[in-house]
């Protein structure tokens, strides 16, 4: 076969990156795990097309500085002051018990100190891209679960970025093709890291806020000057030795204070995963087929520690802490993976030369199986959660301090309306009802959303209308509608829908009252009847039936009696 070339090669794999990860996502898996099948495809144990290694491992190094980057630009000084101890101590418990644990299994496996060791450590890290994109789909980012599962991740970072600098000064003088790890004494990588901390903090105290102001006016060149800094601090910080990696996340820090941190982040995602592919490539490319029979044991033995090990502990530290069993259950439940940094963690140990490419084979296994089995987990969590929940009383404290129940004040107080779901729409109709002298009470798993509520004077619960127990506490017996206003599950994965799902529990609750349901479909509005619904309400249908009464109402009065009246508006209501 005649030699391609470098573009050629790079044109085919990006033809089967764009086909195999269209079957992943019919799969409605991560394109992670596309991307490394990618590479084992295309690798010299199946069609062996990868032979512009130069050039991938180019735009790879690139991906990873660019992760490193967006990785850097989320830790504000603001946002790590403002976790709470339910993070840090649940983030930092997960990763100290998955480290030690980890490092046990593999010295009984027979993996050696330092294998063992960077395994260990490869297995605390957890997918904050994943469990972000699953908990958005879900629409539980908000929830009391999604806001804990965030701030352990911040924590689960922060050990990335201290990991990756103990790895660089570990490095230093090690043997193997790391480049800019490999020389220079101790003292002078250290001064080199003091300098380049040095240069950040001056950056963000005097340039970094005009720098992107004036930049933000051009938004092209703010994404070209964010990817420059991100290369410039990588090749920097590989120069001295302490890493391309630890570089590219400097860079980052250094505009992780500005006001625009949001913007370079969202328009350098795509880039980011463009790049990334890349890195999966080559990793995938690099992993014989043939030897990977020899670490099924271990991938199984360390994917099933993940997968059951890492959710327990959360619960277990969720549960000591006061919170109720079911918000550990969801919120453990969001680590049951590694992530792409495990990856990147043992690459680099394999480049130093402290561990041979057998690890990596290893813990890309357990990569592969663990992301592909939580994604399932995470998303059929609600499913998962009613399986286990009567073996889950072990992990609850009696009283729940950290997350009390609320409802037992409101069993004394009678609502003619509970409004499950206080968005816009939700809170639309609760300020309306009460104009009109109507008691109503909120429900939504959303404290931002149950705060904002209270400010404007109505009564709210923090719960979830999925939750069997939380609904049979509320005061149903005396009200006479119930409301949901949730919207529904957007991703077709899970079946789940917490509008009949919250049906089901109101009837066997007892509620013998109405129920009233939105939906955006006439397709959806056949399902909601169907399942029990009384009413329901469809807010496009139903605006545009109004908006047109409005139209046609003014428009008659204006050809009819009183054209100063069309003029002068209506009141707003």
């Amino acid at each position: 076969m005649m030699p391609m070339s470098p573009f050629a090669e790079v044109a085919i794999l990006l033809v089967m990156a764009a086909g195999i990860g269209l079957i992943g996502t019919l799969l409605r898996q991560p394109l992670i795990v596309s991307f490394i099948a990618v590479g084992l495809i295309a690798g010299p144990s199946a069609l062996d097309v990868v032979h512009s290694d130069e050039q991938i491992d180019l735009l790879s190094e690139l991906g990873i500085a660019v992760l490193l980057f967006l990785v850097g630009i989320k830790l504000d000084v603001k946002l790590i002051r403002s976790l709470g101890a339910v993070s840090v101590l649940t983030g930092l418990g997960q990763v100290a018990f998955t480290a030690f644990f980890g490092y046990l299994i593999g010295l009984a496996l027979g993996l050696g100190h330092v294998t063992s060791l960077y395994v260990a450590v490869a297995l605390t890290f957890s997918s904050t891209i994943i469990i972000v994109k699953l908990l958005s789909d879900k629409r539980e980012i908000d929830a009391l679960h999604g806001q804990i599962a965030l701030g352990f991740l911040i924590v689960q970072d922060l050990v990335v970025v201290l990991a990756m600098i103990v790895l660089s000064a570990i490095g230093i003088g090690a043997p193997g093709e790391g480049g800019g790890h490999g020389g220079g004494s101790v003292l002078m990588v250290l001064a080199s890291g003091v300098a380049l901390v040095g240069a950040v903090v001056l950056f963000v105290r005097y340039a970094a806020d005009p720098l992107t102001e004036r930049l933000a006016r051009a938004p092209e060149l703010l994404v070209i000057f964010s990817i420059a800094l991100a290369a410039m601090f990588a090749a920097v910080g590989d120069a001295v030795g302490l890493g391309k990696e630890v570089g590219g996340l400097m860079a980052g820090v250094a505009l992780a204070s500005t006001a625009y941190r949001e913007t370079i982040a969202a328009r350098l995602a795509p880039l980011r995963d463009f790049l990334l592919l890349f890195f999966f490539i080559a990793l995938g490319a690099t992993l014989d087929l043939s030897l990977l029979g020899a670490h099924v044991t271990g991938a199984v033995i360390f994917s099933a520690f993940v997968l059951i090990g890492n959710p327990l502990i959360v619960l277990a530290i969720m549960g000591a802490m006061g919170y109720r069993k079911r918000t550990g259950f969801l919120a453990g439940l969001t680590v049951a993976q590694i992530s792409e940094f495990s990856l990147i963690f043992v690459a680099m140990g394999v480049s130093l030369g402290h561990v041979a490419d057998d690890a990596l084979g290893l813990v890309t296994m357990v990569g592969l199986v663990t992301i592909a089995a939580s994604t399932y987990m995470i998303s059929y969590s609600h499913h998962l959660y009613a399986l286990f929940e009567p073996v889950l009383g072990i992990f609850e404290r009696k009283g729940t301090p950290r997350e009390p129940s609320e409802t037992g004040a409101h069993q004394g107080r009678a609502y003619r309306v509970i409004i499950f779901g206080l968005g816009r729409f939700g809170t639309a109709i609760g300020m309306r009802l009460k104009k009109r002298g109507i008691t109503v009470l909120g429900v939504d798993f959303n404290p931002e959303a149950v705060k904002r509520w209270r400010e404007l004077g109505l009564e709210a619960n923090f719960g979830d209308a999925t939750d069997p127990e939380f609904v049979a506490e509320l005061p149903l017996r005396g009200a006479q509608w119930v409301v949901s206003t949730v919207p529904i599950h957007p991703t077709g994965l899970s079946h789940e829908d917490a509008r009949r799902t919250l049906i089901q529990l109101a009837r066997t609750a007892g509620f013998a009252g109405r129920i009233a349901a939105a939906s955006h479909s006439a397709a959806d509005t056949e399902v909601l009847f169907g399942s029990g619904a009384d009413l329901v309400l469809e807010p496009f249908q139903d605006a545009a039936d109004r908006s047109v009464e409005l139209l046609c109402g003014a428009a008659e009065e204006e050809r009819t009696e009183i054209p100063e009246i069309a003029a002068e508006g209506r009141e707003p209501a």
